[in-house]
């Protein structure tokens, strides 16, 4: 017999499943006491999913908060949506607009890599649809186990994999994000997808069912019985030792369908026939139906036996459940709706209506006639359970910080400088990622102006005026597990300081935050630890925090993850044509080195590549400085007096002179004495100390005078440490050591192949 309302307030006694589907007894009872009876099997199914973590954000709210309570009303200027919408959308210029977020697919990603990967990339796209907006390119953000573990590789394929074959499909450039190593991702890799699109201001739509008697439209892929629980469950709880203690069905994606959809969105809205539209991901109906009628007015009425199906067997509690791809929800006006379908139908999208929005402030789902879902859809989908989790200062970080990399042994012999260098530059993780990247189309599309191995990936937003983008993201596990407030603001530096050394002008952040199990109290304060200062961090650079993902459980048999703030950036450059790329390509200019470097290896590439080591402080952060910086990049790139530019993170000088000779096989003569005096550093730390703050640049000579009196005007550190030279064929780094490109690019491009085929 179907679970009905009046069959439930009838039969308080009958006991439900709740833990199964990832509810805490206590979340259970109030669940009881909000209804004012037990709920349906149906009503059970949704608040399940919506009050997963992975949806309700319940142990991440009180922290996210700060995100907008340190934003000024400059920082909101700059917003035509923020937090709270499908992806934050940002005033670029000449009434362009574009929208940007970054979200996890992690748990997915781990169980089936190909499909967790491929509907990580479909779920982010149509986020970006949701807006109003024509998607027009996607990053990814990769963490797996160690390069030489015995399951890397099968996830390392099937992500790769899944990620090409849904972007390359869908006729997505892949224009940047990174890929990292480590141990402590052996069981909770992280897949972090990003998208972007572009739209003009008027085109902006939002996620609300307002006006009664609207319709309620589901379309695009029929609902089947893939991804039943999916993320929203999957991602709200930690792995167990013998594997994953829930397996819901990962969603499978169709990258085919997915195309269509988006031309048949944007076909509907340039007919203004959409009133509001949200896409179906995680909790699938559950979370679209609630959340359009909680942002709305209040009410809706579905009949649920209306949904198009795949497998005509399932029951309405996995069809409110499901997690299909390929699908999205419309609010459309009565008079609107013979349109409306004529545009689904000419792209032979299927559709159906599901019902009409109310003003009872109730969503009301029925099943062949009998009422299974009576609930006041703000307790499902806003006013869920919120957790103030007990946090402590682990007992550990004491000693790892006490644990110094300034006390590893250093060698000054010029033959063992050599060798670590291109230990270094053949290490996992400062290797070549072309393997990767490969896979990607990067061009696809014809607007992309720089990509991987640029520092920052680039698209031409308007073909006429040139007006553009620049996206980088970043994060450092190492850094945030020694300091997690220090962290995640060296996360947001780097992508800051990536976008500026492309000629951008920084100007918008979305983040996906990957921690632990909130859980356990060490883990919970370094989230906290690293929302805080990520958000004054923003505050501080006057860029906003357009929205973001947190993904939580990332922790296997009480063991976490690093903790690991994935920062994305976002800037506006107002001519393509005068991006810079990260290496020289021309002979005879002159190689400046902005900033000062200190003795900085805690939590390096050096300290752990060369001697497995990880302890100390990461290094400091001076983000008054970047902004400076920042300002004297986008200048010099607007009056051309640079031909490249290409900033220190990690594996330091030594690893950036490597990257801007191989970026287009020039040569470079290169000098450390003067450096080391100035700085007061010894060999190891002038070649691989990761103090932030730096970039270095090539400039021709005839703009050299013009390019240091800009530095000097601006009060920024300038030295020359070198020249670029075509002819000798190689990297030379006067009095230590000599490496011609060949061999630098072998040592490079090797690692990946060699591990992966």
């Amino acid at each position: 017999m179907t679970d009905t309302v009046a069959h439930a307030a009838a039969t308080p006694e009958v006991e439900q499943p709740f833990e199964a589907l990832g509810l805490k007894p206590d979340e259970y009872q109030r669940i009881r006491e909000i209804l004012g009876r037990r709920p349906t099997s149906g009503e059970l199914a949704m608040y399940s999913v919506m009050w997963s973590e992975h949806c309700s954000y319940k142990s991440s709210k009180v922290h996210l908060r700060q995100f907008g309570q340190k934003t000024t009303e400059a920082m909101r200027s700059k917003l035509l949506a923020g937090m709270g919408e499908n992806a934050g959308v940002v005033d670029v210029g000449e009434g362009w607009a574009v929208t940007f977020k970054v979200e996890s697919h992690n748990h997915p990603s781990f169980i089936e890599p190909y499909q967790g990967a491929a509907t990580g990339v479909g779920g982010i796209v149509r986020d970006i649809i949701s807006m109003g907006a024509r998607p027009v390119a996607v990053m990814d953000q990769l963490r797996f186990g160690a390069i030489d573990h015995p399951d890397t590789a099968r996830v390392v394929h099937g992500v790769v994999g899944g990620i090409s074959f849904y972007g390359n499909c869908l006729g997505l450039p892949n224009i940047g994000g990174e890929t990292w190593f480590d141990s402590c991702y052996q069981d909770n890799p992280l897949v972090n997808a990003l998208a972007v699109g572009v739209l003009r201001h008027e085109d902006l739509h939002l996620a609300n069912a307002r006006g009664a008697g609207n319709k309620v439209v589901l379309f695009g892929a029929r609902t089947g019985g893939d991804g039943i629980g999916g993320a929203s469950i999957l991602a709200s709880d930690t792995f167990s030792e013998g594997g994953p203690t829930k397996r819901p069905a990962v969603q499978v994606g169709d990258p085919f369908a997915e195309k269509v959809l988006i031309e048949c969105c944007l076909e509907l809205f340039r007919g203004d026939l959409v009133e509001g539209i949200q896409d179906l991901g995680a909790a699938g109906i559950s979370c679209a139906t609630s959340e359009l009628a909680a942002a709305g007015d209040g009410g809706m009425q579905v009949e649920l036996d209306r949904v198009l199906l795949r497998d005509p067997t399932l029951t309405a509690e996995e069809i409110l459940m499901s997690e299909s791809q390929e699908r999205m929800m419309a609010i459309v006006r009565p008079e609107k709706l013979e349109d409306f379908l004529k545009v689904t139908a000419k792209w032979e999208v299927e559709s159906s209506v599901l019902g009409e929005v109310t003003d009872t402030g109730r969503l009301v789902i029925n099943w062949h006639g009998e009422e299974i879902v009576n609930v006041d859809p703000s307790t499902v989908a806003i006013d869920g359970p919120v957790y103030e989790r007990p946090m402590r200062r682990p007992d550990w970080l004491d000693a790892l910080q006490a644990d110094s990399a300034s006390a590893l042994p250093r060698s000054a012999d010029p033959t063992e400088l050599r060798t670590q260098f291109l230990k270094l530059l053949g290490s996992a993780n400062l290797a070549s990622k072309s393997w990767i990247t490969d896979q990607y189309d990067r061009y696809v599309g014809g607007d992309t102006a720089l990509a991987f191995p640029d520092d920052a990936g680039m698209l031409r937003i308007d073909e006429q005026s040139g007006l553009g983008v620049a996206l980088a993201s970043d994060a450092n596990g190492r850094y945030a597990q020694l300091d997690p407030y220090a962290g995640a603001q060296l996360a947001l530096a780097e992508a800051y300081r990536n976008v500026a050394v492309s000629g951008a002008s920084p100007a918008a952040v979305s983040d996906c935050l990957n921690f632990g199990s909130p859980e356990d109290p060490e883990v919970m304060w370094q989230f906290a630890q690293a929302v805080t200062g990520l958000a004054d961090g923003c505050l501080q650079l006057g860029i906003p925090v357009t929205g973001g993902n947190v993904s939580l459980y990332n922790q296997t048999g009480g063991k976490a993850i690093h903790p690991t703030p994935v920062v994305a950036v976002l800037g506006i450059i107002d001519d393509v044509g005068r991006r810079v790329p990260s290496g020289w390509q021309d002979e005879g200019e002159n190689i400046y080195l902005l900033g000062t470097t200190s003795e900085e290896l805690d939590g390096s590439a050096w300290a752990g590549t060369i001697h497995n080591h990880l302890g100390g402080r990461p290094p400091a952060v001076d983000l008054d400085a970047e902004a400076r910086l920042a300002g004297l990049l986008s200048a010099a790139a607007h009056e051309s007096l640079v031909s490249s530019a290409h900033d220190l993170s990690d594996g330091g000088l030594a690893q950036s002179l490597a990257e801007a000779v191989l970026r287009f096989g020039v040569g470079a003569r290169v000098w450390l004495g003067e450096l080391m005096e100035r700085d007061g550093i010894d060999q190891t730390a002038a070649l691989f100390s990761e103090s932030t703050g730096r970039v270095i640049v090539s400039v021709p000579r005839e703009d050299d005078v013009k390019f240091r009196g800009l530095c000097e005007a601006r009060g920024y550190p300038v030295l020359r440490i070198g020249v670029t030279d075509a002819e000798s064929d190689s990297l030379e780094i006067q009095d230590l050591f000599s490496c011609r490109v060949s061999e630098l690019r072998e040592t490079h491009a090797g690692t990946l192949p060699n591990y992966f085929g």
